[in-house]
């Protein structure tokens, strides 16, 4: 049981995070920036007081509420947080409890919010629709750049929003907090968008929403890519990806992502492929850490699913599609076989990609630009290059 020295000692400690804001605020922002300031006046220990950690292949709990220490070191480091895990917040578990599932929200590193505010060009009188509440920790870190009745979040989290409304009170702030989808139709219009989450394409919506000369910031689902945009008079937008990676959890309608069809993944791990031969080079590669690889493969085939592991020696990865597509890697002893079945062989593309790269020294959607139709389609263009994200392709 904590007693009367030990709290006294917990609330010094917490006390004193204005020192530790300023040392996170150096390392998230350049000289010179801007965000150093609000960075620095924000006190995010209070918006992720527990969070989930990665710890032998689970999740497992990690509460700062009893250990004032923890949470000042945890918080005050340039790093992600994961506050929800499947539809498991961190606020909800008991002591050292532990999950499995998809991250579904987090307190994201401020070095990431600020390089995505950055390309979103926020001026100081700008006012913002933050896209992804989450915590509310970035809504706070615009709240203390821009004054709170210039910023709106949403998300469609109902809990979140909450939470996040009673810590940002707690910070001193007030902002309009939304729940809904922000897919959707949008009640406001807004000179910035910003958003933490990724989308399938840009929501028609945002355009509605974006005053004429708006810029929007957002990463696309599967892909690691910022798009950048400036509304146009006739409703479209034009800009670019920048050359610059980041990746956010996608969007979701409920309380989890749809569930994968396990029978997808089981005939990829066992099931003899309708094509069977060797890979095209001597090494099967992590596809979720292979970013711009896996970037690529969106572009090519939306909605590649990815597994890999390591066991026994051998390197095994497998590729499943919701068309019916499957494909499984091995690699042992130096050679690479490979399995595929399905309409589209998943693993001929993964190597296209491959080649490409190694032929141009880089992909093409780096810098490539970006037209945005009124109803949200995205045309990226480079040279000859092109790809269309979103529409009936999509």
């Amino acid at each position: 049981m904590t007693g009367p020295a030990e709290c006294a000692a917990g609330g010094h400690l917490l006390g004193d995070w204005k020192g530790h804001a300023h040392r996170l605020a150096v390392a998230a922002t350049p000289p010179g920036s801007r965000w150093r300031a609000p960075v620095g006046a924000t006190p995010r220990h209070l918006f992720v007081p527990r969070w989930w950690a990665r710890k032998d292949g689970a999740w497992e709990l990690r509460d700062g509420d009893g250990d004032p220490a923890r949470l000042l070191a945890a918080a005050y480091r340039d790093w992600t947080l994961v506050t929800r895990v499947g539809a498991a917040h961190a606020d909800h578990a008991e002591p050292g409890a532990r999950t499995q599932g998809p991250a579904t929200s987090s307190a994201t590193l401020p070095g990431l919010l600020v390089q995505m505010y950055r390309h979103a060009s926020i001026g100081d009188g700008c006012t913002v629709l933050d896209v992804g509440t989450g915590t509310g920790y970035g809504t706070a870190v615009l709240c203390a750049r821009l004054g709170q009745e210039r910023v709106t979040a949403i998300d469609v989290d109902p809990y979140l929003n909450e939470r996040a409304r009673q810590r940002l009170d707690e910070a001193g702030f007030r902002p309009r907090v939304i729940t809904g989808d922000a897919t959707g139709p949008l009640d406001g219009e807004w000179d910035r968008i910003v958003a933490t989450v990724a989308v399938e394409t840009v929501p028609a919506s945002w355009l509605r929403a974006l005053r004429p000369g708006g810029r929007l910031a957002t990463t696309l689902a599967g892909m690691a890519v910022i798009l950048t945009a400036e509304k146009l008079a006739d409703g479209s937008a034009a800009g670019r990806i920048e050359r610059d990676r980041a990746m956010f959890m996608r969007t979701r309608s409920g309380a989890d992502y749809p569930p994968c069809d396990p029978a997808l993944f089981e005939r990829a791990c066992a099931d003899e492929g309708e094509h069977v031969g060797p890979g095209g080079y001597p090494m099967v590669p992590d596809v979720m850490e292979a970013w711009d690889v896996r970037t690529m493969l969106e572009l090519l085939a939306p909605g590649i699913r990815h597994h890999y592991q390591e066991a026994d020696g051998a390197r095994v990865a497998l590729m499943v599609h919701d068309d019916g597509s499957w494909a499984r890697a091995e690699e042992r002893d130096g050679a690479v076989s490979v399995h595929q079945s399905g309409p589209r062989r998943l693993w001929s593309y993964l190597d296209a990609v491959r080649d490409r790269w190694i032929r141009d020294g880089e992909l093409p959607f780096h810098g490539a630009r970006a037209a945005v139709s009124p109803d949200g389609v995205i045309t990226l263009t480079r040279g000859a290059w092109t790809a269309t994200i979103g529409g009936q392709g999509t």
